[in-house]
């Protein structure tokens, strides 16, 4: 099978052709791709749960990679996160992050994301046609993110840039490139906060210990980065998929407005319904491995599309269908297991809050150009819009 996300109609919409995918065999070969390694499409619910739990499917991306002649020069603190990390490596790494990144921090910032939200709501120019990722869904989890890392504002917008820069797909060199410049900061961020700590999420970083382990160097460089992106790149897919996909449906949309204390409620299926992760981080087989009946050799890269996993219609009835009353709590975009999303409160919060204010403040928010006219971002993990024309 040939990589179907390399169709420009697959963009568009990919679900139709994962529906396909799965309906003949959950998991199916890949082709290779430039004399590499025939890799594995899962598209499966049950078989991507079993794979992403499955310790067989290494993360280790350097051991993969070791030996490999490569072009690529991408910042190890960017290629060797702890995203890119086993246990026991991963589990230490996870657990110190985790002191710091806690459901108070989540809490705490809830009036700061409220405010950030309503001040670029003031923004939006009534009457006129405008791109709500632009003025809403890019804006505030970079903002929100920095906030919490203790991000100078002046440096925001450079951050903002070369986030957006490192799923730059199908241009190498300006990945490299976005890696570096992003990693050289952050290394001068961490020590202009050790000689003037402050109680920033990476000010915590920096001092937070178990027992006696704590953060290298190099290890705080690449959770700061790998905070700072994840933390932004997957909210603004989330926001920006979420109101498309309420504004396609105006009675779920009306319905929203008239109960606003029901969006909570409802985010887990817009999370499934359109997931802003459509494929997981790399992982390969690190000994042979059956998956829903297909025996995958050792050394195999393995995809796991989450967001087909979360239209199986074996595990979600009517899959195509959003349905705000559905109980979508098991749903995959967050990922599952060990590597599950440990930022998902904080995507959740800032989702909850900026689709109350959108639509309890403009009732009338509406497409501004055809659906099918929407320019879908080239990248094959994240699945967002490059642009969401609307007008209020």
């Amino acid at each position: 099978m040939t990589d179907p996300t390399q169709d420009p109609r697959f963009l568009q919409d990919p679900y139709p052709t994962l529906a396909a995918l799965r309906s003949n065999c959950p998991v199916q070969p890949m082709h290779a791709e430039s004399g590499g390694r025939p890799g594995y499409l899962v598209t499966g619910y049950a078989e991507a749960r079993e794979a992403l739990g499955d310790p067989r499917l290494s993360k280790d991306t350097a051991a993969f990679f070791a030996g490999k002649e490569s072009r690529r020069r991408l910042h190890p603190a960017v290629a060797h996160s702890m995203l890119a990390s086993d246990p026991p490596r991963h589990t230490r790494l996870r657990k110190l992050v985790t002191k710091a990144f806690t459901a108070g921090a989540v809490a705490r910032l809830r009036p700061f994301i409220a405010r950030v939200t309503e001040e670029l709501l003031d923004r939006w120019p009534i009457g006129e046609r405008f791109d709500f990722m632009t003025a809403l869904a890019v804006p505030l989890p970079v903002i929100v993110i920095c906030q919490l890392l203790g991000v100078p504002q002046n440096d925001r917008p450079d951050v903002r840039r070369w986030s957006g820069e490192l799923f730059a797909a199908g241009r190498p060199d300006v990945i490299d490139a976005a890696s570096h410049s992003m990693a050289d900061y952050m290394t001068g961020l961490v020590a202009a906060k050790r000689l003037d700590p402050g109680d920033s999420l990476l000010d915590q970083l920096i001092s937070v210990r178990d027992g006696t382990e704590r953060l290298s160097e190099e290890e705080l460089v690449s959770l700061a980065v790998l905070l700072l992106v994840a933390g932004h790149e997957t909210t603004t897919n989330f926001l920006g998929n979420a109101t498309l996909a309420l504004l396609r449906r105006p009675a779920e949309s009306d319905r929203l407005r008239r109960n606003p204390d029901d969006v909570p409620a409802v985010l887990d299926e817009l999370l499934r319904f359109d997931s802003p992760v459509g494929t997981a981080t790399f992982r390969f087989t690190t000994e042979a491995v059956t998956l829903g009946g297909v025996d995958i050799p050792p050394g195999s890269p393995v995809l796991v599309a989450l967001g087909a996993a979360n239209r199986d219609p074996v595990r979600f009835p009517s899959p195509d269908r959003l349905d705000l009353d559905r109980d979508a709590a098991g749903h995959l975009g967050f990922g599952h297991g060990v590597h599950r999303c440990v930022g998902a409160p904080l995507a959740k919060a800032e989702a909850e809050i900026a689709l109350r204010a959108v639509l309890t403040r403009f009732p009338d928010i509406r497409l501004a150009v055809p659906p099918d006219r929407l320019e879908w971002r080239r990248t094959r993990l994240v699945r967002g819009l490059a642009a969401l024309p609307v007008t209020v």
